[in-house]
């Protein structure tokens, strides 16, 4: 076998590997090997990918001395940031790890159109080539800056209130239509000095409408938004493949790209959204209904103790929790999974209910859960338990709100209307977790669930509550 051969061999492995990796990482019990699968499908390319390099090199110690250089400074950074990182703060670094691909993907599109002899091919081929540089540009772009938009909404270093230009439909459109003027130009160059100017344009409109796209996002719909962006980074390295020729980052990029995408139109069944309107700025938004913005009047809520609350858990014999980003902000999850133990040994049914939308990005509330060490088999999705609350003693909601608003059912001007949610009111008890009741949800809607009959306001920080529960019990 030659070198060429043994590298599509190790490439095929590779990619069943990347495939194998998603199948495992969609369930909670096999998400560990599938990250394994992953690991070692990535180890195997990068082994074969630097083999080969080095086996084409002129001079193979500089190319060594490069490509080690790349992944020490690379990992040392991806290790740094993953030992420093906050469970809350993990929304905001995978969207700076999506600005990295797109980052990638346009340095690869120039890379590609600089290093070719002359700067072009012959006939059709310089066509097809320039489009693919074109493309990978212009995704990655979009990629790099809508990412670093993404970040700094999620940091809250910029409002995440969306920025609404007059006509900002109209200008995405027009940019839109520049991108395809200018790469249909670009492709019929024959050389760099001629090509370059447009490249340049390309790689211009794309970082401006990257960053349009987003800003024009409120920060309600973010969650969306992080799984989107993943799934523009996948097309981003899937065209960086295309231009490099590179056939196991094809194949990646169009896995990660398509299940990206998957995911952001399940993100949006579950917060009721047009997966068209989020995607494109909120291309389609209708202006919010007149009743939205109307006080009500909801009554006064009712307060408990601590110990009441440990005394409503001794006599359940079932109990579910709702979990929310405020628990994740609390890091109550540890002493969440210390009482879950504790209520499980005592013969108590606890299980989780897990919103699509729970956190800020896809998955979060998973993430922590698993961190914490509670059980995969105590995990359910809405859907799984949504029709069993009406069975339930006690229901735990700790730092959720919009996700468990009756006003999503009841209220059809609500902002939230038709927004699935966790049917939580239909418990014989819940009790909220939340730190004042002057906070509204994400979404700015006030819940209606914190003044009925069979809830009680448990208010304060959820770990110091949590804790307070497990000690009286």
């Amino acid at each position: 076998m030659t070198a060429v051969s043994y590298q599509s061999v190790a490439y095929l492995i590779a990619a069943l590997l990347f495939i194998l990796a998603l199948a495992g990482l969609s369930r909670q019990k096999t998400a560990k090997r599938g990250n394994y699968l992953g690991i070692t499908g990535m180890a195997i390319a990068l082994a074969a990918t630097i083999g080969i390099a080095l086996l084409g090199a002129e001079q193979p110690l500089l190319v060594v001395g490069l490509m080690a250089a790349a992944i020490v400074v690379g990992g040392a950074f991806g290790v740094w940031k993953a030992r420093h990182v906050q469970m809350t703060e993990m929304p905001q670094l995978v969207a700076l790890l999506h600005c990295f691909v797109g980052l990638a993907a346009v340095l690869v599109g120039f890379n590609s159109f600089l290093m070719q002899p002359g700067g072009y091919f012959e006939g059709q081929t310089n066509i097809y080539h320039l489009g693919e540089v074109g493309l990978a540009v212009f995704i990655g772009g979009v990629t790099f800056t809508g990412s670093i938009v993404a970040n700094l909404k999620l940091s809250a270093k910029i409002s995440g209130k969306p920025l609404l230009l007059p006509g900002r439909n109209f200008l995405n459109l027009m940019m839109l239509l520049a991108y395809v003027v200018l790469v249909a130009l670009f492709g019929m160059t024959t050389g760099v000095e001629a090509g370059l100017p447009f490249l340049v344009a390309i790689a211009a409109v794309s970082l401006v409408l990257g960053a349009h796209l987003v800003l024009a996002i409120g920060g309600g719909d973010m969650p969306v938004v992080v799984s989107m962006l993943n799934s523009y980074s996948g097309w981003a390295a899937a065209m960086a493949g295309f231009t490099l020729g590179n056939d196991l980052l094809i194949v990646t990029g169009a896995l990660v790209g398509s299940s990206g995408a998957y995911l952001s139109y399940i993100m949006c069944k579950g917060m009721n959204r047009s997966f068209t309107s989020v995607i494109l700025g909120g291309f389609g938004d209708t202006p919010a209904k007149s009743g939205a913005s109307k006080a009500q009047d909801l009554g006064e809520h009712t307060e408990v103790t601590t110990d009441e609350v440990a005394a409503m858990l001794k006599k359940a014999k079932s109990v579910v929790i709702a979990p929310g980003y405020g628990m994740a902000v609390a890091q109550a999850q540890f002493p969440v999974a210390d009482l879950t133990k504790r209520l499980q040994k005592e013969g108590v049914d606890v299980k989780f209910a897990i919103h699509p939308v729970a956190g800020r990005m896809p998955g979060h509330m998973n993430v922590l859960l698993a961190e914490a060490k509670v059980p995969y088999d105590s995990v359910y999705e809405m859907d799984e338990v949504n029709d069993d609350f009406g069975n339930v003693d006690v229901v735990l909601v700790i730092g959720a709100n919009d996700t468990v608003n009756p006003s999503a059912e009841t209220e059809p001007d609500s902002p939230i209307a038709g927004m699935p949610v966790l049917r939580v009111w239909e418990a014989g008890k819940v009790i909220v977790f939340k730190r004042s009741m002057g906070n509204a949800g994400y979404s700015g809607v006030q819940n209606p669930l914190f003044f009925n009959d069979n809830t009680d306001m448990l208010l304060g920080d959820a770990k110091a509550s949590v804790d307070a529960i497990v000690k009286a019990l």
